[in-house]
């Protein structure tokens, strides 16, 4: 039988930490609107403390996370044990995005070190976390991270790969606001 508590204990953190991959799922209030759900690998997921997540968004064809994020908060993230004893921990809560041209995204960069460049930092603030069995989650052999997400986001020079982003994630598939030009 799962848990429910309110926060992330110790427990929880050495078991996300462990995580290479993680999953984040968001919808919009419309019912016709489409329920996303995107993979996150790297090493891009920090714990800030009990109740707050941060997770860097390198970018992707789509905006769905951040446009359903903005427009109504709900968010959740979702670790799988891949390998050891079975266990799945899901983190519920409010997000915020901040976009690489938005004020504080360079403070919330510096929660990662490794990367130079991302589209954007999702914070999560948690309402609740839940365990659960895991005992129908297959066990994997992990064997390493795959560059080419890396590689595209730091190959072209600065102003052509922003243009890029503003060009591919201005709406989401559904027509919410995606990323939004910051007039300076």
């Amino acid at each position: 039988m799962g848990k429910i508590i309110d926060r992330l204990d110790a427990r929880s953190m050495e078991f996300i930490r462990r995580q290479k991959l993680f999953f984040v799922a968001t919808a919009p209030l419309s019912a016709e609107g489409s329920v996303n759900m995107s993979p996150k690998g790297y090493d891009s997921l920090a714990i800030i403390d009990r109740n707050t997540v941060a997770y860097l968004d390198l970018g992707g064809s789509g905006i769905e996370t951040h446009a359903h994020v903005r427009e109504n908060g709900r968010i959740t993230l979702m670790f799988c044990a891949f390998e050891g004893p079975a266990n799945i921990l899901r983190l519920y809560g409010r997000g915020e995005s901040v976009t690489f041209d938005e004020p504080g995204f360079r403070e919330k960069m510096e929660l990662f070190p490794a990367f130079e460049r991302a589209r954007g930092v999702v914070t999560v603030h948690i309402t609740k976390v839940a365990d659960s069995c895991g005992w129908g989650v297959p066990l994997f052999d992990y064997q390493g991270e795959r560059d080419q997400l890396r590689r595209w986001v730091d190959a072209k020079p600065y102003d052509a790969w922003a243009e890029g982003r503003y060009g591919s994630n201005g709406l989401s598939i559904d027509g919410l606001p995606g990323l939004v030009r910051v007039e300076t």
